[in-house]
């Protein structure tokens, strides 16, 4: 969620939403004799990288009709001669692409697994440079509709455009992709990583899923339970709460609400601004000397920022800003409060660089196809505004945004052919190691106790820290767990704890973060 996270008996899909099959551990996924021809990648940033193309069937339980591409990237182990196998890594959505995430996570990987591993990375079914969810001609004309449609709406007026915008969209994608679609759900996807795993001669899993990436491990785990190999879950999407339990009636909240976004991230952002009060306005430009200033600092910001806006710096940008910025401590926090400043003093804060027009397609559609098509949001536009009342009562500002995010999923016009709600406690090959942080903005600590309690056999590994995801955010003392669990298959100890390696808003950087020093605690 980035936008925001999965066993020995017979496996119940839904097939139509409403037909159950029983498919042997998980069913059909046989690589059918797939070999990869593996090249180097092309493009900035992809030295050391290979990269290949897979074919999957669009439909599993039709294998023969349709075939899809799925693009497939990796780095060699360091230390070819120590090297023991492939480390798969999804990075997330979900619409998370591999061939993007991998690069920018790779050295982020502790030393030891990306010395002893090959790590491989796809861009799942619908997504990125596979066969993709691709509702608009091109990158111009797609990037031109997204400039036009908050990040959420403020307003009755701005509620009608919205809405009318993201079922225009719906009806857009419907008309160009209606089977794809219909076969991007994330039990497809787990079926393409077992087909990848027969590919690279991979007898069980080995895999590291982060945030949206939990869920989609989650779901091998209990479709493949006996191919399950060391599967380290981190950020974590409560998979029940995903799915709504498998309820076919009408959901009472959204997605973001089921799995406690909004509070994640009022949690989060209640950290921030303590601890930006905390610090020296070197270290923290938005503190105001105190806590109870820095935060009272902020509300006087978002209260004036709807009829004083800084150039195109609304209120509902800004809350969206401050949302993503929690996601990663370094740099995001500091970035984050020289933006509050900024604004504060009324000079307009430095956007990113726009991309060049007519350059990459930005497939902000693309985590819609899975999210709406599996995940049971209300149909009805209008249910939205009371959901934004209840998540803005208990999560503050930044519950519009996680309220309004599955509002196109009310007029969205696919269903999974293929979707998984359950049973999630199949006992699997493996343990599984689950890892989250105590503040983190997105998937919040109690998803990480509900993915490990609703698994059948997992054990939990507590970041005492923030920002979205372990991976994201470094903690040595994470890695060396989560090394020698893939190495040796030694899990942390029950109740252990891990520390960041550096602290929001630190004034002294550590001259090492390779995490010495840095001891698990129980």
């Amino acid at each position: 969620m980035c936008a925001a996270g999965a066993l020995l008996l017979a496996s119940s899909v839904t097939i139509g939403g409403s037909v159950a099959v029983e498919l042997p551990d998980g069913g059909p996924s046989a690589s059918g004799g797939t070999t990869l021809t593996w090249k180097p990648c092309e493009g900035e940033g992809l030295q050391g990288f290979e990269c290949a193309t897979m074919k999957a069937p669009l439909d599993y339980a039709r294998p023969g009709w349709r075939a899809i591409d799925l693009v497939v990237i990796r780095h060699r182990a360091i230390a070819p001669g120590r090297r023991v196998g492939s480390l798969f890594f999804n990075p997330g959505g979900p619409g998370g692409a591999g061939t993007v995430g991998l690069p920018l996570q790779y050295e982020k990987f502790p030393k030891e697994l990306r010395e002893r591993f090959d790590i491989v990375s796809w861009d799942p079914r619908g997504v990125g440079q596979s066969t993709a969810v691709r509702c608009f001609s091109g990158a111009e004309e797609a990037s031109t509709w997204w400039a036009n449609v908050p990040d959420f709406p403020v307003g009755a007026k701005e509620r009608r455009s919205f809405t009318a915008a993201y079922a225009e969209l719906g009806r857009r994608c419907d008309k160009r992709v209606p089977e794809l679609l219909r076969h991007v759900s994330t039990a497809e996807s787990a079926r393409d990583l077992d087909r990848l795993r027969q590919a690279l001669g991979e007898r069980q899993l080995r895999y590291w899923g982060v945030s949206y990436g939990t869920l989609l491990g989650a779901t091998y785990a209990n479709l493949f339970p006996s191919r399950a190999g060391r599967l380290v879950l981190d950020g974590n999407v409560d998979p029940r709460a995903w799915v709504d339990d498998g309820s076919k009636s009408e959901p009472e909240l959204n997605t973001f609400l089921r799995l406690g976004s909004d509070l994640g991230s009022a949690d989060a952002l209640g950290e921030f601004l303590r601890l930006c009060g905390r610090a020296p306005a070197s270290s923290c430009a938005f503190s105001a000397g105190d806590p109870a200033a820095t935060r009272a600092k902020f509300s006087e910001l978002l209260r004036r920022l709807p009829e004083r806006p800084v150039g195109s710096w609304t209120y509902a940008k800004t809350v969206s800003e401050v949302r993503g910025g929690l996601y990663t401590v370094h740099p995001g926090w500091a970035e984050t409060a020289q933006m509050l400043q900024d604004l504060w003093e009324g000079r307009i804060p430095g956007d990113p660089p726009a991309p060049p027009v007519g350059s990459k397609y930005p497939g902000f559609e693309q985590n819609l196809g899975v999210l709406c098509a599996e995940s049971p949001n209300p149909r009805d536009p209008a249910r939205y505004v009371g959901l934004d009342k209840l998540s803005t009562a208990r999560a503050g500002d930044l519950g519009h945004w996680w309220a309004w995010a599955d509002e196109p999923c009310a007029t969205w016009p696919a269903r999974a052919a293929r979707n998984y709600t359950g049973p999630w406690n199949r006992h699997t090959a493996n343990p599984v190691l689950v890892i989250n942080a105590t503040y983190d903005p997105a998937t919040p600590y109690q998803a990480g106790k509900a993915m490990a309690r609703e698994l059948a056999d997992a054990r939990l590994l507590t970041l005492n820290g923030y920002g979205h995801t372990a991976l994201d955010n470094p903690s040595g003392c994470v890695g060396r767990y989560a090394a020698r669990y893939f190495l040796s298959g030694v899990l942390p100890p029950v109740g252990a704890t891990c520390e960041q390696d550096i602290p929001p808003f630190a004034t002294e950087t550590p001259a090492v973060r390779d995490g010495r020093g840095d001891t698990g605690t129980k």
